[in-house]
């Protein structure tokens, strides 16, 4: 008889708040949510902690990882402000924005976590357990999105249960998260501050706090990316994803947006709509969860609405060109 090993999955209340303090300080794996998908945490200053959490993902280890933190005071420990970060930091944090900086003289995290560059990706994220567990630990929490690596990001404890299994150590379950997209990646590295992902804070947010537009990112080579996120493929399901649609073909399911459907749609194996009413904050916290139930329809493509790329728009149309990517 097999017996199948399953992750324990505990309600992130006080008592497993702590639980999952002792298991990270322990070198361990917790899975957590913050306000924008569920992240798999790691003690960042561990090495040994950090190697486990790229193999339990399945992560290629020339992509780096985001430190979370507790607040800017924190994240000086580990990256230097320029006035430009300070700014952003300021009006952002806590919250979806994580600023890449140069390393401290003295950080302490983990070489392998900054895939060996000299730069440092930190973020200070807006959710209580996050938070909680952060201070907590006492330590920062690297924490990429708790799946496996280059499928869609987990929303939900269920997701991260479905991905990795019994390869971590505990899963904290506070409901699905509010925001849905990874945080904005916003590099600062020279006098003009570039995006190098756009994500759960839009850029013409930035934009309006720094009073300049933000830079383009330089073209670097497939395996050394600059910051998490930016693998021409990733977030991606089993599934073709076919973007733009404006017909359902045969044996296609649909991701709809807006009120009205494409020709085809009453013929599709599934039907799930981004947000009826067209609004882009509904559409990116139902981004992931629609594209994984999608996933499990049978379907032998997934046919993509076209999304208007103002505002969260243009990180909802970052992730499906990434999912509908060649792999």
């Amino acid at each position: 008889m097999v017996v199948e090993i399953t992750t324990r999955t505990m309600q992130a209340e006080a008592e497993a708040i702590a639980d999952a303090a002792c298991i990270l300080t322990a070198g361990g794996l917790v899975a957590f949510p913050t306000e924008t998908v569920y992240g798999l945490g790691a003690d960042a200053t561990n090495g040994a902690a950090v190697a486990r959490l790229y193999a339990a993902k399945g992560r290629p280890r020339f992509n780096p990882l985001i430190v979370h933190v507790a607040d800017q005071t924190a994240a000086a420990r580990l990256g230097k402000f320029d006035a430009t970060a300070s700014t952003l930091a300021a009006a952002f944090w806590p919250g979806p924005l994580t600023l890449v900086l140069p390393k401290t003289d003295d950080c302490p995290v983990a070489e392998l976590a900054t895939a060996g560059l000299e730069t440092i990706a930190v973020r200070a994220p807006d959710h209580p357990v996050a938070h909680a567990l952060i201070e907590t630990t006492g330590r920062p929490l690297v924490a990429p999105s708790a799946n496996r690596s280059g499928h869609v990001s987990p929303t939900t404890a269920a997701h991260v249960a479905a991905d990795l299994g019994a390869r971590i150590d505990l899963i904290l379950d506070a409901g699905p998260t509010r925001v849905g997209v990874e945080s904005t990646i916003v590099a600062c590295l020279s006098e003009r501050p570039v995006l190098l992902r756009p994500g759960g804070i839009a850029r013409a947010a930035i934009e309006q706090v720094l009073g300049q537009p933000l830079g383009e990112p330089a073209p670097t080579r497939a395996d050394a990316p600059q910051a998490p996120g930016m693998l021409a493929s990733h977030y991606a399901p089993i599934s073709r994803l076919r973007l733009d649609a404006d017909m359902v073909e045969p044996q296609e399911a649909l991701l709809a947006f807006g009120p009205g459907l494409p020709p085809g749609a009453a013929h599709a194996v599934a039907v799930l709509n981004l947000s009826p009413t067209g609004d882009l904050v509904e559409a990116a916290a139902n981004l992931f969860a629609h594209l994984r139930a999608l996933d499990r329809s049978g379907a032998r493509a997934i046919a993509v609405m076209p999304v208007p790329r103002e505002g969260l728009g243009e990180a909802i149309n970052d992730r499906l060109a990434r999912a509908a990517a060649p792999r």
